[in-house]
């Protein structure tokens, strides 16, 4: 699904429901060490991702090698690599790219049901619960308030690797296009430079199937801009 809203550069392996390990998925001691105490759930996740990641760095002529979290949590790629992982019930997803071309990557996907109650008012500025009323009443069959929580962990998974530094849900405003399915967070906090240029937004693209949405930013260097 997340391969259909990336450009053919990108590297896309993705898995629904449980995946079953194949011959050359074995996970590193390092890898194993840190989710050894974790609860099954956890486990699973945390290996599926990355043996997902592995396959999509062998598509690009990348040896395999163990992909360890930061103190963010955030996978540290390869260098000459720039990659996104995301994972929720029922599926799991891998994306890579060369960095000498893409600046950076984020993705995320969600069950399309609303989020819990509660979380809406945490994770959403007003202007954007104007927009998720409108929307719903228009298109109902998307969790409209989901797939902006979609869209702003995609952000910060854009952010992250170009800042260093965290990102709060109030600190990006998203709005969501329905007809050509893309997204545009406008940054309220000074933006990463890339290729010399601060960046004041990112823009991105998303999808709603098989029960789940979607979103990813693919950002170029050459324009620090999304390829659609």
């Amino acid at each position: 699904m997340i391969e259909r809203i990336l450009p053919a550069d990108v590297a896309a392996e993705v898995a629904y429901g449980e995946h079953t390990p194949e011959s050359g998925d074995e996970m590193y001691p390092q890898e194993k060490a840190l989710v050894a105490k974790a609860v099954p759930k956890r486990q699973r996740e945390f290996t599926t991702v990355r043996i997902l990641a592995r396959r999509a760095l062998r598509s690009l002529g990348q040896p395999p090698v163990p992909l360890l979290p930061n103190r963010r949590g955030a996978p540290q790629w390869p260098e000459g690599i720039v990659g996104s992982m995301t994972h929720c019930d029922g599926y799991r997803a891998a994306v890579v790219a060369k960095s000498a071309a893409t600046a950076a990557l984020g993705i995320d996907a969600e069950p399309n049901a609303p989020l819990p109650e509660g979380v809406l008012e945490t994770i959403t500025l007003p202007s954007e619960r104007t927009r998720i009323a409108s929307l719903t009443a228009r298109h109902p069959e998307v969790s409209w308030d989901r797939l902006i929580f979609s869209a702003k962990e995609s952000v910060f998974k854009v952010w992250y690797p170009l800042t260093g530094l965290e990102l709060d849900f109030s600190e990006a405003e998203i709005d969501m296009d329905p007809a050509e399915r893309t997204f545009h967070a406008r940054l309220l906090v000074p933006g990463p430079v890339v290729g010399g240029q601060r960046l004041d937004a990112f823009s991105g693209r998303w999808i709603a199937a098989h029960g789940l949405v979607a979103t990813a930013i693919h950002m170029k260097y050459e324009t620090s801009s999304v390829i659609h």
